[in-house]
């Protein structure tokens, strides 16, 4: 009978150090499995945040490749706007000065003698001849002003390069003699230039009632005859 209640005894003290080592560990074991919890939860609120992050990012990217777009496109507009202001066929751009040119007279036997004048750009210099007739006078008198006869006539004409324009002077329209002498024709591209060429005649002509054609791309329209 002893032996029984001591095999009993001995197994309840088994069974009770079994249940105190089985909350103890039990104990021990929770931290540890907060512990590994605590940074799951970390490592999804981490990865939360990097997508968040991206997002951002590329919502940054997409609105500077926005304001690029349109500030590449107002700068494409600006320079079109530009560029309608840029020298052009219609005749917008730097108009010709007369020191912008080079001038030579030739003297002509038709209609009774009169000089042709030829027109060319000077080197790298490329103008419009925005004013259809030059300035033309023998001396500085009034009576030495050539008068327009409205003869050919472009508006405007470019000079560049090889590019040529013509006008026609005759000296003398009248019939009866006299008239002034001159040795030399003052012309320029208007009234108000401040550079007017004086060119050389090839011998002295005599002078009275003068005129002059407007510029003419063709030489064949600036025969000046009075109609």
């Amino acid at each position: 009978m002893r032996t029984r209640l001591a095999n009993r005894s001995a197994r309840l003290l088994l069974a009770a150090a079994a249940a105190t080592a089985l909350a103890a560990t039990t104990t021990a074991c929770a931290p540890e499995d907060n512990g590994a919890a605590a940074p799951a939860a970390s490592a999804s609120t981490s990865t939360d945040a990097s997508a968040d992050a991206s997002g951002g990012a590329e919502s940054g990217t997409g609105g500077t490749d926005s304001g690029a777009e349109d500030s590449g496109s107002e700068a494409g507009a600006g320079a079109d706007k530009g560029g309608d202001k840029g020298t052009g066929e219609g005749g917008v751009g730097q108009s010709c000065g007369t020191n912008d040119l080079d001038l030579t007279l030739t003297p002509k036997s038709q209609a009774g003698g009169y000089y042709q004048v030829t027109a060319k750009a000077k080197s790298g210099i490329t103008c419009y001849l925005d004013v259809n007739t030059p300035s033309v006078s023998f001396g500085s008198k009034p009576e030495g002003v050539a008068s327009p006869v409205g003869q050919g006539g472009e508006d405007p004409i470019k000079l560049s390069g090889s590019a040529v324009a013509y006008t026609g002077i005759s000296p003398k329209t009248t019939k009866e003699d006299g008239g002034v002498e001159f040795e030399n024709v003052i012309v320029s591209v208007t009234d108000e230039d401040p550079n007017p060429a004086e060119l050389a005649l090839p011998e002295p002509a005599v002078v009275e009632k003068p005129i002059v054609t407007n510029w003419s791309t063709n030489p064949g329209e600036t025969v000046p005859v009075i109609v």
